[in-house]
C-alpha cells in the first residue's frame, strides 16, 4: 500500500475511536477557530488558488471549470458562514431515535453513532475540503480528503489552516487528512483500503463516479452527476419560467444542479420558445434542440440522442419539445441522473403527478433546480448529492453521516 495512505489511514482510524468522546462544545469550538483561521488567512489561500489557477489554464481548463476552482475573499467568507451554520445545527451524535421496552423488561434504544473514518474523492471544487471536514468533524467521523490535481495547492493551503485550527482546540489529531499525491493509482488504492476507511464518498463527473463503484471495495454511497430538466408545462406562467430556466441554466453552469435540459409543453411553444431562445442566446447559451424547437431558429443546433444524456457543466442547453406532461416525465426518468428536476405550473394536478412519477432525489414545482444544496436546505453545508436510495438519498448533511447503534440495558434479563 502506498505510504502516504498507510500512514494517514492509521492516523484516522486511531482518531476515529478517540472523537467518540470529544463533546458537542469542544467540536464547535473547533469549527469555530476553522472558520475565523480561514477568512484571517483568506490571503494565504487565495496565492495558493491563483497557482492552480495559472496550471488549469496552461492545461486548457474550460473557464466555467475554472469558475468552480476559483476562490475569493468573498467566496472564502461564505465558505466561513457555511461552517457557523453547521455549528449552530444540533449535533446528531448521541440522538436516541427511538426507545422502547420489550415484555422482559429490555430497555433498547436506538442511537446515531459515528461512521468511522469517512473517504471523500473530489475534483476541482476546493469549498468541499472545507465542507467534507466541517461536516465529518461535526459527526466525530475522521476524514480522509483526496481532491483533483487541479486544486493540489489549494486543497494543502486550507487543509493546514483547518488542521492547526482544530487540532488547538482540543481535536485529536489524525482527524482530518488530505492525501497529497493525486495520481490514479493512488485513489483507486483508498478505493480498496478495506479495515481503515468505512465509507467513501465521491463527489465529481460522470468518470470518477463510474471508476469508484467499478473499483472501490469499500462502502460507498454514490453522489452521480446532474443531468437535471426544466419541463415547463402547457399551464406554466411564461413570465415565471422564463426566469426559473434563466436562473437554472446560467446562475453557474458549472455545478451539478445547473439545467442541462429544457422540456417544452407543445401547446405553449409558439409563446414560449422564441422568449426563451433569445433570453438563453443574450447569455451566450448555445442551444441544442430537437427538430420542432430547431425550426423556431435557424442557428440552432440539431441535438442527437448523446446530448440528452450529457451533463455539460457549461453554456450548452439541450431542448426539446413535447406532447404534454406523460412524455416529460418518460422523457426526464430515461435520461436523467436521478439528481433534481423541475416543472413550471400553474395546474395542481400536474404538480402533483410530476413530484410523484418523477424518479430523482430532488423535484421541484416552480422553483429552480439550484436549489439542490445543503446549505441552501439548511444544512449548513453537505457532503454530496446522493442519488441513489440508500441511507442517504439528496444533499447529504449531518445525519447521512452517521449509523445506528442499539443500547440494552437490563437487569439480569437471561434468554431461555
Amino acid at each position: 500500500m502506498n505510504t502516504e495512505l498507510l500512514t494517514k489511514g492509521t492516523l484516522a482510524k486511531e482518531a476515529a475511536y478517540k472523537l467518540v468522546s470529544v463533546t458537542t462544545e469542544t467540536k464547535n469550538k473547533a469549527l469555530e477557530a476553522i472558520a475565523t483561521a480561514l477568512t484571517v488567512k483568506a490571503d494565504e489561500i487565495i496565492s495558493a488558488n491563483n497557482a492552480d489557477i495559472e496550471n488549469a489554464r496552461k492545461n486548457g481548463i474550460r473557464e466555467a471549470m475554472i469558475d468552480r476552482l476559483t476562490l475569493t475573499k468573498e467566496r472564502i467568507e461564505d465558505i466561513a458562514e457555511g461552517i457557523r451554520q453547521v455549528i449552530a445545527l444540533d449535533d446528531p451524535i448521541g440522538e436516541v431515535v427511538k426507545s422502547w421496552t420489550r415484555p422482559n423488561g429490555l430497555e433498547i434504544n436506538q442511537r446515531r453513532v459515528p461512521m468511522g473514518v469517512i473517504a471523500i474523492i473530489y475534483e476541482a471544487r476546493p469549498n468541499v475540503t472545507v465542507d467534507a471536514a466541517a461536516l465529518c468533524l461535526k459527526t466525530s467521523n475522521a476524514c480522509i480528503l483526496r481532491g483533483g490535481s487541479e486544486a493540489i495547492n489549494s486543497n494543502k493551503a486550507i487543509m493546514k489552516i483547518m488542521q492547526e485550527a482544530a487540532y488547538m482546540s482540543g481535536i485529536p489529531e489524525g482527524t482530518l487528512n488530505i492525501i497529497e499525491d493525486t495520481s490514479r493509482e493512488t485513489a483507486t488504492e483508498l478505493m480498496k483500503m478495506n479495515g481503515y476507511i468505512d465509507l467513501l464518498i465521491p463527489r465529481g463527473g460522470k468518470g470518477l463516479i463510474k471508476s469508484v463503484v467499478e473499483n472501490a471495495t469499500v462502502p460507498v454511497v454514490e453522489t452521480a452527476a446532474g443531468n437535471c430538466h426544466v419541463y415547463v408545462d402547457v399551464d406554466a406562467d411564461i413570465d415565471m419560467a422564463l426566469k426559473i430556466v434563466l436562473n437554472a441554466k446560467v446562475q453557474r453552469p458549472s455545478v451539478c444542479n445547473a439545467a442541462e435540459t429544457l422540456l417544452v409543453d407543445r401547446r405553449i411553444a409558439d409563446k414560449f420558445i422564441p422568449a426563451v431562445f433569445t433570453a438563453l442566446k443574450a447569455h451566450n447559451v448555445e442551444i441544442r434542440g430537437d427538430e420542432a424547437s430547431a425550426a423556431f431558429d435557424e442557428s440552432i443546433v440539431k441535438a442527437d440522442e448523446e446530448d440528452y444524456y450529457t451533463e455539460y457543466n457549461d453554456y450548452i442547453m439541450a431542448v426539446k419539445i413535447v406532447d404534454g406532461i406523460d412524455e416529460a416525465i418518460e422523457h426526464i426518468n430515461k435520461y436523467n441522473t436521478k439528481h433534481s428536476e423541475a416543472i413550471v405550473t400553474e395546474n395542481a394536478e400536474n404538480a402533483e403527478r410530476f413530484l410523484n412519477e418523477v424518479d430523482a432525489a430532488a423535484v421541484y414545482v416552480n422553483a429552480s433546480t439550484r436549489f439542490t444544496d445543503g446549505f441552501e436546505f439548511g444544512f449548513g453545508a453537505e457532503i454530496g448529492i446522493s442519488t441513489q436510495k440508500m441511507h442517504a438519498r439528496g444533499p447529504m448533511g449531518l445525519e447521512s453521516l452517521t449509523s445506528i447503534k442499539y443500547t440494552i440495558i437490563g437487569n439480569g434479563q437471561i434468554r431461555g
